[in-house]
């Protein structure tokens, strides 16, 4: 019987899968575990003593052993200048969704009609489908709302939904930040199960999003969203 595909597809060979480190079975948590959340629990206090890092690591140890995360598979080769690529434009679309935030907040005579638009991300793989949903509810003016790991499907709670295309946009924003994250961790194979084109020197190919096929179940929610007022009320 063939090893399950961390991804969810069932075609073509699969390189081993890895996972990402986190707790170990029975009790055991890893370094790299107890390391994040002592360095969490030092961030909450904001103070670094000797006090915060011994209590932290008392802490880190006994909830990464009562409370052990499920190892994630990854298939994946991590891509530098997909990397850099995807951190970059992580920047840029946070200081630009600040703006048109601002501007919408100073636009006393037009109330935004905010929405919650759902969309069919391409990859299978629950990694991918978190890493999507946190860089997307990182950017002001959009969060995620629910999550269906079985369909890898997004719900996205959109500020403003105004204007013509403005749904459709939304939705292919999310589904680029996918393609980001697939092209700066996921490997040649799985991005060719996305249906996304090849990485040309680690990085994304132009129209990468664009040339690939959309899935017609989330043009057709798109579509609903456009529909809906802010508090959920037919147009």
């Amino acid at each position: 019987m063939s090893p399950s595909d961390p991804t969810g597809a069932s075609a073509g060979p699969l390189a081993p899968a890895r996972t990402v480190p986190g707790s170990t079975r029975r009790g055991r948590p890893s370094i790299p575990a107890v390391a994040w959340l002592t360095l969490v629990w030092i961030l909450l206090w904001g103070d670094l003593t000797w006090a915060n890092l011994l209590g932290g690591l008392v802490a880190a140890y006994v909830v990464a052993a009562l409370l052990p995360l499920p190892r994630v598979p990854f298939a994946g080769r991590p891509s530098l200048l997909g990397f850099l690529r995807l951190m970059g434009r992580l920047g840029l679309d946070i200081v630009v969704a600040s703006v048109e935030v601002t501007g919408i907040a100073l636009r006393f005579n037009r109330e935004p009609r905010s929405g919650v638009i759902r969309v069919q991300l391409r990859s299978r793989s629950d990694l991918y489908l978190t890493l999507t949903a946190d860089f997307c509810s990182l950017v002001p003016g959009s969060i995620i709302v629910e999550a269906h790991r079985a369909t890898s499907t997004l719900y996205v709670h959109v500020l403003d939904l105004g204007g013509d295309g403005a749904v459709e946009r939304a939705r292919h924003e999310v589904l680029e930040q996918e393609a980001r994250v697939m092209y700066a961790l996921a490997s040649d194979d799985e991005i060719a199960r996305a249906g996304l084109p090849a990485r040309r020197l680690g990085g994304a190919p132009r129209g990468a999003v664009a040339a690939a096929p959309l899935p017609a179940d989330a043009m057709a929610a798109a579509v609903q969203a456009e529909t809906s007022h802010a508090d959920g009320g037919p147009r």
